[in-house]
């Protein structure tokens, strides 16, 4: 990690008190013990309410003993897309991943600090009625949803699908089923398929599996940049059955099975580490020759860390910026310069290039697998995931003039004459929401 002088760093990157989370501040607190009849779902199995077609969520009725592979959850987004809930988005026309997610009555097993449907909240909601990634999951037949998609996946606005597994003893088979009734409906080449993994259950031979079904990416949520951060989120510091050991095992099975540019890893900035451990393990992901998707830290309600600060703008613009960079632009880690506190003070490139890359875009667009539009842009375009509207982290659509002048004023990087006035981008807010690209 290379040290500067104020006087030597690039325009626009770190200088001496800018803001980033730091280790000692970002420590959850721990789980609180669960009523004996609360455990494994027990409410929901002790009444065993039948379920009957599509389940909103709603913490005030009986949750109906629901489970995959019969039945599967879908954020809101997809939902309503899909025109199963009612809704709109804020600027954008909702999302272009259908992202689906298994349930059980037991919920997933897992104790996961910054996650709303960790294993601790048994005590709070049921399983089918927890946020998750800050909105609600309808659960919906999978039978239902293959049928209304395969009447007509090349018209579809989705650009792909994503099965997401939890920590359950039946998530790895019934994977293989839900992906089977999606490929009875769809052809894999009209909406490719993404699978979001829980290596703590699998083997290579399920990697291998979940390949020849027809899934073309495979990643891994490490989300903690470090093995001491994952420890204290995701494993024995919580209460929790991951580890960091077996989540890369699993990666490297994938990278093997998938190939090139067809694995990845989930990772959250701002949950302690610093900008040059988490570019550095981004770094490592394209040397292996995957792909990282990239979150902000926000505090979901109900999780062991909803009291913790979100990623400051500052952080997360450096680490967005220098992500794209090493992902599709070629530059490197080792070419980028850290000050003392290994914040980003060079980005390795020429101002000119810097800001013809900012200028585009897409650098802080939501980053994830690639949909139909480019390799570059992610068909998981998750909207308001990780942010309100109000402070977007990772714009769910191309940013506007105004988005791009808050974005330059939250780097430090404004040009003279263009600088951002606070709010401009809601100029926007009455305006037609783009058309499916």
């Amino acid at each position: 990690m290379t040290c500067l002088k104020p006087e030597t760093a690039q325009p626009g990157a770190s200088k001496p008190g800018r803001d980033f989370n730091p280790f000692d501040v970002m420590a959850p607190r721990a789980p609180g013990a669960i009523p004996k009849d609360m455990k494994n779902g027990g409410r929901v199995l002790i009444n065993n309410v039948r379920p009957e077609g599509v389940y909103l969520p709603n913490n005030n009725i009986m949750t109906p003993a629901m489970r995959s592979p019969e039945y599967v959850q879908m954020s809101t987004a997809a939902a309503i897309t899909l025109g199963l809930m009612p809704g709109t988005m804020h600027r954008c026309g909702c999302t272009r991943c259908l992202n689906l997610l298994l349930t059980y009555p037991e919920g997933c097993r897992a104790n996961c600090a910054y996650c709303g449907l960790a294993r601790h909240r048994e005590a709070d909601r049921d399983y089918a009625d927890r946020n998750f990634i800050r909105v609600d999951w309808p659960a919906v037949p999978m039978a239902e949803i293959a049928a209304r998609v395969g009447a007509d996946p090349e018209n579809s606005p989705f650009h792909r699908m994503c099965i997401s597994m939890i920590t359950h003893p039946k998530s790895d088979e019934d994977t293989f089923t839900v992906l089977k009734t999606w490929t009875d409906h769809v052809d894999p080449d009209a909406i490719p398929i993404s699978i979001l993994s829980n290596p703590t259950t699998m083997t290579r031979e399920d990697v291998q599996r979940l390949r020849d079904m027809g899934s073309d990416i495979f990643t891994v949520a490490l989300d903690a940049a470090t093995p001491a951060i994952f420890d204290r989120t995701r494993g024995k510091g919580v209460q929790s059955p991951h580890t960091w050991k077996k989540y890369w095992e699993i990666l490297m099975d994938a990278r093997d099975i998938f190939g090139p540019q067809k694995f990845g890893a989930h990772i959250i900035v701002g949950m302690g580490e610093t900008e040059h451990e988490i570019l550095s393990l981004v770094q490592e992901l394209v040397d292996l020759g995957g792909h990282s998707h990239m979150f902000c830290f926000y505090p979901e309600k109900g999780s062991l860390m909803d009291h913790l600060p979100a990623t400051p703008r500052d952080q997360w613009r450096r680490v967005q910026l220098a992500r794209y960079l090493i992902d599709y632009a070629g530059v490197r880690v080792d070419q980028m310069k850290f000050d003392e506190e290994g914040r980003v003070a060079d980005f390795g490139l020429p101002t000119g290039e810097l800001d013809a890359i900012i200028d585009a875009g897409t650098a802080f667009r939501t980053s994830g697998c690639p949909g139909k539009e480019a390799e570059d842009v992610s068909a998981c375009d998750r909207p308001y995931g990780d942010s309100p509207p109000s402070n977007i982290a990772s714009y769910p659509f191309k940013p506007a003039d105004a988005d791009l002048r808050r974005i330059r004023h939250q780097l430090d990087m404004e040009k003279p004459g263009e600088e951002y006035v606070e709010g401009e981008e809601f100029d926007y807010l009455d305006a037609d929401p783009p058309a499916a690209e």
